[in-house]
């Protein structure tokens, strides 16, 4: 079962896993950035941004900081990650060709953006117009200096595709105006340090310079802040409306124009998308771009920042969104733990359930057999142990009488075999039927038969076997009930010199006499036909008129089992057969006793004090006691609230301790003696003084005169009027 249930949750285990894991195919898309500036941080934000609304993409992003090596090792490293998709945007054009060649040729999608390379492999290129972007710069310049001046031009990373185009654009545009003239065309790689060193490095003449183009605004601003002409003016391209944009820098004057060169990631990531589920898309995507003046640079950052703070209220969203998928999948989680938890205690419950009923049918099987194994042995013990008894204690009688010790030798040889092989018969009979020692009768030999030990007699001594007298000075009645003839007439050979005698053949004729006769103790079988000895003992104790008589059970169930059922039956001993004559006139003799002490204990006679002195140690120590708890009981008879526990305080024991020292010695509970007391005290009133019968009831400690009269009635068979007429 064990294997079963560790089974069972495992494939639950399993199956939550597996259902929380399941959902939108994730889509891994790499993006490598050549550089970083903050024109890329604006579109790594857009991809972002868009992002949220593509909740099956994950990007991986990787900046090469104009490294073509830097470059190389990450578009690898993306590719060995197991992206599915590469937007790239090249270092140069022909240096970075082969590391995106390597993720074409393994089937990975790529776009190309901003940056051209040198190689066909790629899914799709999207950017804007750089050479366009260059002539359209070079024909504002010109009509700035209305066809004559003097023009410096600061070019990008050598090498790189936007560098080239916007050279070229810007060249060709300035050959339609010969009265401008390009003094010097400066290498940079983008950066605002790199324009500075230029035009240090620069040997030429710069003092007369009119017009600066740099191929982006930061290497605009790296000329202006080297050329100290205040005349010169500076014109870029990327148009960022940030905090040192080119549109704020053209809004204040400080750049005469730039030129806005789109990041566009959300288109990007449309585009990669769209590939990506297999949508049409465009191979070649041109992005539009515009020319930025004084005359629109203020209404584009106005734009710009109605632009921002939807993105940031969008960011808001989104993040609270996140939140709430969260607690979303949280719950989610949860409730599939729940329902794979439920339906493992369903599983669990119903295998326990299978196997409690399995169980409790092989222990109702089980019960069963020990069921019918007890009644074989307890039927087996009777039809053994009864004619045992028969033989065993006729012998014993026997060997005392004076025809078996004045015999001859022979004789009493003979006689000495029998009784030795009937004692060993005994025992080994004792131990086939005691089921509860485990020993098999196939371990028992007759060799073994004369070790077997003889169990000690504990109950009582065989020394006093006198039968006590009762009140009036009569000998006791004994009832023999047993529905074996031989039984009855050996019961009668042991018992008839000591003890009137009434016999009956079964439970039912036995009732009928106890009734009709009531005998001072009764002596029954347990094994009887009509009605057996333990439905008998019960029907004698609950009935008013026998109630009282002593019942001994003599039979040959000897297990604990069947002593625990004679008890509860009410039965005062249990003897089992075969048994000894002197134990069974001990234990009647006992009996006897306790009931004749019990009905003295309340008389005013003062012979019971007499003769303590007259008796054993023993004896006095116990009726010391008696007489003892009979003072406290008389000496607060009129407390009606008078317990148990405060006679156990007088005497300085507990309530159970009383209560079993009390039992012992005259059958009876403490609260039985207490209104025996009362009952007996309230007769001598009766009969000795004048006080009325209500009088007497509250005198005693009743609370009540008709419960009073009840109780008196139950006592002494007549109400207390009857008693004092």
């Amino acid at each position: 079962m064990r294997k079963s249930l560790l089974f069972i949750l495992a494939i639950a285990m399993a199956s939550v896993l597996a259902s929380c894991s399941r959902g939108k195919v994730k889509y891994r898309i790499g993006v490598s950035q050549c550089s970083a500036d903050i024109w890329r941080d604006k579109q790594n934000a857009e991809f972002r941004m868009s992002a949220y609304f593509h909740d099956n993409v994950e990007l991986k992003f990787a900046a090469a900081y104009d490294s073509d090596d830097r470059q190389i090792q990450q578009i690898d490293s993306l590719v060995s990650s197991g992206i599915d998709l590469l937007i790239v945007a090249p270092n140069q054009v022909s240096t970075i060709s082969p590391a995106i060649d390597r993720a074409y040729d393994k089937g990975i999608p790529v776009i190309v953006f901003e940056r051209k390379t040198s190689s066909q492999k790629y899914t799709a290129f999207i950017s804007a117009d750089n050479y366009e972007m260059g002539r359209v710069i070079g024909a504002y310049i010109a009509t700035r200096l209305h066809g004559k001046g003097r023009v410096l031009e600061v070019m990008g990373l050598k090498g790189s595709s936007p560098a080239i185009d916007r050279h070229n654009g810007f060249v060709n545009a300035l050959k339609n105006h010969p009265g401008i003239e390009l003094v010097a065309t400066l290498q940079g790689d983008w950066t605002e340090e790199s324009a500075v060193k230029a035009i240090k490095d620069y040997k030429g003449d710069i003092s007369n310079i009119d017009f600066v183009f740099g191929q982006n605004d930061r290497m605009a601003m790296g000329a202006r802040k080297v050329m100290a002409s205040a005349s010169t003016k500076y014109c870029g391209i990327d148009g960022l409306p940030g905090e040192n944009g080119g549109i704020r820098l053209v809004r204040d004057s400080i750049l005469d124009a730039t030129f806005i060169y789109p990041t566009h990631g959300d288109r990007l990531m449309q585009m990669a998308v769209d590939i990506l589920e297999g949508k049409p898309y465009e191979k070649e995507v041109r992005l539009m771009s515009a020319l930025v003046t004084k005359d629109n640079a203020n209404v584009l950052l106005m734009q710009n920042e109605e632009i921002i703070q939807q993105s940031a209220y969008l960011d808001q969203l989104h993040s609270r969104a996140d939140i709430y998928l969260q607690q979303l999948d949280t719950q989610r989680v949860i409730t599939l733990m729940a329902i794979a938890l439920i339906v493992l205690l369903i599983l669990v419950a119903t295998i326990l359930y299978r196997y409690q009923i399995q169980k409790l049918r092989l222990t109702e099987e089980r019960t069963k057999m020990e069921r019918e194994q007890l009644d074989f042995y307890t039927q087996a013990a009777h039809e053994l142990r009864t004619p045992l008894t028969l033989i065993e204690e006729p012998l014993n009688q026997l060997a005392e009488t004076p025809a078996i010790q004045l015999a001859d030798g022979k004789t009493t040889e003979l006689f000495s075999i029998v009784r030795r092989n009937t004692a060993n018969l005994s025992k080994l009979i004792n131990k086939i039927l005691d089921v509860q020692t485990g020993v098999s009768p196939h371990h028992l030999t007759s060799d073994q038969t004369d070790e077997i030990p003889i169990p000690q007699v504990k109950e009582e001594s065989s020394k006093d076997t006198s039968a006590p007298a009762t009140s009036e000075g009569e000998i006791p009645t004994l009832l023999i009930v047993d529905d074996n003839a031989d039984i009855r007439t050996l019961l009668k050979t042991i018992l008839q010199p000591h003890y009137q005698l009434l016999e009956a053949s079964d439970g039912q004729e036995g009732l009928r006499v106890a009734h009709e006769q009531v005998p001072d103790l009764i002596v029954s079988d347990v094994m009887m036909p009509v009605m057996n000895g333990l439905e008998f003992c019960q029907q004698i104790k609950t009935d008013f008129v026998t109630s009282h008589i002593p019942v001994i059970l003599l039979t040959a169930r000897a297990l604990n089992k069947h002593q625990i059922e004679g008890y509860e039956s009410g039965a005062d001993a249990y003897i089992t057969k075969p048994f000894q004559a002197d134990l069974l006139l001990a234990r009647i003799s006992n009996l006897l006793k306790s009931r004749l002490q019990l009905r003295h204990l309340w008389s005013h006679s003062k012979q019971k004090e007499e003769k303590v002195e007259e008796e054993p140690k023993a004896e006095v120590k116990e009726n010391a006691f008696i007489l003892r708890f009979k003072a406290i009981v008389e000496e607060k008879m009129t407390d009606s609230n008078l317990s148990v526990e405060d006679i156990g305080a007088e005497m300085n024991l507990s309530r159970v301790q009383l209560y079993r020292k009390v039992k012992a010695l005259t059958g009876c509970s403490p609260v039985d003696l207490l209104r025996k007391a009362r009952l007996s005290e309230a007769f001598r009133l009766l009969s000795e003084s004048d006080l009325s019968v209500s009088e007497i009831a509250y005198r005693v400690g009743f609370t009540s005169p008709s419960y009073f009269s009840k109780c008196f009635k139950e006592e002494f068979g007549k109400v207390p009027g009857e008693t004092r007429k």
